[in-house]
């Protein structure tokens, strides 16, 4: 398997003028507090009584504000459980949030997630407005390659395939053949039926890839930098700690991090792996906030949170959801001759997923 050394967003700011009752969150009262009482019920054991009054207001207002937008929150998996749990309407990875925003009959999209992914939403539903909360939630690994390193790649692999994970700009993928995430990567690179394939832009992903198909790759030198973090010695580290104790790995860590874990999957797989298998204690490799969000599901299972945060999914807030839904802030767009070629990238991707 060969490995090479070798994103573009356009946003719109709109600041519409917000009516002045909206300026001020309401207060955490007694009222309040037993209105919300729902709410918290489900995240109590991973949002803090503490925390919780300084996130009961924004959660209401978020949610009224959602119906009156006629707006929905797709939030991926590495946000926090307060986002995740409480204001989320669709959760889940990548796959399963672009379906999301394909399908969705909501006028307004707001992504709990960093841009590739609101870029991707934008893609799948054109006459939809996209919002980001931050224009600062990129990607280190879709800030590894660019679309003119694509087309070098097509000039040094002619009439080679080339299928680009999820984790990339609008314009990547619409260099490319085909996306594909990391629970579908597998099946994208056999579906082609080429003897080589070139997976970009995760050299983790391919590596991973490369142990479950006959199919030749080609990899990228990308990484996630949450992800790449992570080491076979953090886990026997853990091990020794704890020998029953489960590990689980996501396939953009090391190869050595994948060959020491129990399972290997997606943030979907990992999910389902432990939900099913129920094991009584397990450490999550992957964003650290993935742990968080699946307690709420398990809440019979101990986390072990070997603790590496997202900074650009971090940067996703309660605050600033609110203030994406009070002021359409900031507005996602992708030129049009680029999103019609990402376009059939990513709708090949779902269409073969369906």
């Amino acid at each position: 398997m060969d490995t090479l050394d070798v994103s573009t967003v356009s946003v719109r700011r709109k600041r519409p003028a917000a009516p002045a009752e909206r300026d001020a969150l309401p207060p955490f009262t007694a009222e309040l507090a037993a209105e919300m009482a729902p709410v918290y019920a489900r995240v109590q054991h991973v949002v803090t009584p503490m925390e919780w009054p300084a996130y009961a207001p924004l959660i209401k207002v978020i949610n009224e504000l959602k119906k009156e937008r006629n707006a929905v929150v797709l939030a991926h998996n590495y946000m926090t459980p307060e986002i995740f749990n409480c204001v989320g309407d669709f959760r889940g990875d990548s796959l399963q949030l672009a379906k999301e925003a394909a399908r969705t009959k909501a006028d307004v999209i707001v992504q709990a997630g960093v841009h590739f992914m609101a870029e991707t939403s934008k893609l799948l539903s054109p006459d939809k407005t996209v919002l980001i909360p931050d224009l600062r939630a990129g990607c280190s690994l879709a800030d590894s390659i660019t679309a003119e390193d694509v087309r070098m790649l097509r000039e040094i692999y002619p009439g080679v395939p080339i299928v680009t994970y999820v984790n990339t700009s609008a314009a990547v993928k619409a260099e490319c053949d085909i996306c594909c995430t990391s629970s579908n990567a597998v099946k994208i690179v056999e579906s082609l039926g080429a003897p080589r394939v070139l997976l970009i832009p995760d050299e983790y992903l391919a590596k991973y890839v490369q142990t479950q198909t006959k199919v030749e790759i080609i990899a990228w030198k990308g990484h996630c930098e949450v992800h790449e973090r992570f080491t076979a010695e953090d886990i026997a580290a853990m091990r020794a700690a704890d020998p029953g104790m489960k590990v689980i790995a996501h396939p953009e860590c090391p190869p050595d991090v994948i060959e020491a874990s129990d399972f290997t999957g997606s943030t979907a797989a990992m999910i389902n792996w432990v939900t099913s298998k129920r094991p009584r204690k397990v450490a999550l490799i992957t964003e650290c906030s993935m742990a968080s969000n699946v307690a709420v599901e398990a809440p019979d299972v101990e986390f072990i949170r070997p603790c590496n945060l997202c900074p650009h999914m971090k940067r996703i807030s309660l605050q600033n959801i609110y203030e994406a839904l009070r002021d359409m802030k900031y507005e996602v767009t992708v030129d049009p001759i680029v999103a019609a070629k990402a376009r059939r990238a990513v709708e090949r991707m779902v269409n073969l997923t369906n």
